[in-house]
């Protein structure tokens, strides 16, 4: 296992420049994940971490070793890709123990390694299949094995689990989490989906076209966003901004409904920022109507209008409401987010 170093590194692609002099540290056995719209540069970062993108500018080190010339397949590291990769003539032992054949290792070492991967990852009775015989979650166990049979010093994944249907990603990245906690090999994992970024990280990045717009652990990123971009790529359903600014008698909307602010609020605030979870229903709060509700079970996601603006609230109790109903929602001032004119955090 090693540590993940990344200082000023730029890339151009001739004239046009991706990704915008980044530094992030990543320690010996950490779990980071890569997160942000599609463009912003986070599979570039990977490829470059991996060797497969040459590095414009800046240095990469893995532990202490620097990078930057060094080829990939001498990097100590293992990549899991989107499309799984496998070969479909070979079976799942001999997609596993593919690369440690081509290092030259014996039979038995091999078979040794494969066994004890596929073990972990319970693909035991699947060995001697062929990749087409195997689901979709399977297949992707069999990409892991590939990688953790290479007993790297650190795991990159691009988005592995974007091809499994809804419940197979929940279930797999349940799976990728626990195999990190076993192995403690350091990870570099990509993705676009920020509950997938919430639930497995350590810590995540967020980017945005090529530039670093917060780092942090998941639930800092989610109580304490950076900007107006973070707080709303992070949590789902997004966070409500509402444009306005602070007068004497709370947060004035541009559609002059006034909204509480906690004690000592910044005075220069024109965004407001309330997550659909803080917002509770009270007949002495501000006064919305009712847009569309969905109910979900546990919870109950509320589509309102108030002045010129829609909001999302999300009722944990069940409630009876219908389009039209005029209610009253409280936000809890204690979980306010404000924002000045930079889109900066107050």
């Amino acid at each position: 296992m090693a540590s993940v170093s990344i200082d000023n590194v730029a890339k151009f692609y001739g004239g046009h420049q991706v990704i915008h002099g980044i530094d992030i540290d990543i320690a010996d056995g950490e779990f980071v994940t890569l997160v942000g719209p599609s463009g912003c540069g986070k599979s570039t970062l990977l490829r470059m971490i991996a060797g497969l993108e040459e590095i414009s500018d800046g240095d990469i080190r893995i532990g202490d070793r620097l990078v930057n010339d060094v080829p990939p397949k001498e990097r100590d590291i293992a990549m899991v890709f989107q499309n799984y990769a496998l070969y479909p003539h070979m079976t799942v032992a001999q997609n596993m123990g593919f690369a440690l054949k081509l290092k030259g290792e014996s039979r038995a070492a091999i078979d040794a390694r494969v066994k004890e991967a596929a073990a972990v990852l319970a693909l035991e009775p699947y060995l001697d299949r062929l990749p087409k015989q195997l689901s979709g979650g399977q297949r992707q166990r069999v990409a892991m094995g590939r990688a953790i049979v290479r007993s790297p010093q650190v795991f990159l994944f691009d988005e592995p689990l974007s091809n499994l249907d809804a419940k197979l990603r929940v279930q797999m990245r349940a799976e990728i989490k626990d195999l990190h906690q076993r192995l403690g090999t350091t990870t570099v994992y990509v993705t676009h989906d920020q509950i997938e970024a919430m639930t497995m990280a350590d810590r995540i990045v967020v980017m945005k076209s090529g530039v670093v717009e917060q780092i942090g652990r998941p639930l800092e990123l989610y109580d304490r966003p950076a900007n107006l971009f973070v707080a709303t790529f992070i949590g789902s359903p997004a966070m409500n901004l509402i444009k306005g600014k602070t007068g004497s008698g709370g947060f004035v909307t541009e559609d002059g409904v006034v909204l509480p602010l906690p004690a000592g609020a910044a005075s220069d605030a024109i965004t407001y920022g309330v997550r659909p979870e803080h917002l509770t229903l009270d007949e002495a709060g501000f006064r919305a109507e009712v847009v569309v509700v969905e109910p979900t079970g546990a919870e109950t996601q509320v589509l309102v209008r108030c002045g010129g603006q829609t909001l999302v609230a999300v009722l944990r109790e069940r409630v009876e409401l219908n389009p039209g109903d005029n209610i009253g929602l409280k936000p809890d001032l204690s979980a306010i987010h404000l924002f000045g004119e930079d889109g900066q955090r107050l």
